[in-house]
């Protein structure tokens, strides 16, 4: 799977039901594993802030589906 694929997808929180965002760039380690996605919270209806950006860990995701990713954050 691609970075294009998964910027591509819906980020979910599952524990809260929200939408967090969409991706913007992801951070890997030096050893090429994915550690954390940053989300550009600005397009949610609900975000306040328009220059928000969150980070989502790897270890957070639950589950990457067809079309969205599922996140347990907070």
């Amino acid at each position: 799977m691609r970075i294009s694929d998964l910027q591509m997808k819906k980020i979910i929180n599952i524990t809260s039901g929200k939408s967090i965002g969409n991706i913007v760039d992801v951070n890997v380690l030096e050893d090429g594993r994915i550690e954390s996605f940053v989300i550009d919270s600005s397009k949610s209806f609900f975000s306040f802030n328009k220059d928000s950006e969150n980070i989502v860990l790897w270890n957070d995701i639950d589950k990457i589906g067809e079309d969205v990713i599922l996140v347990r954050k907070g």
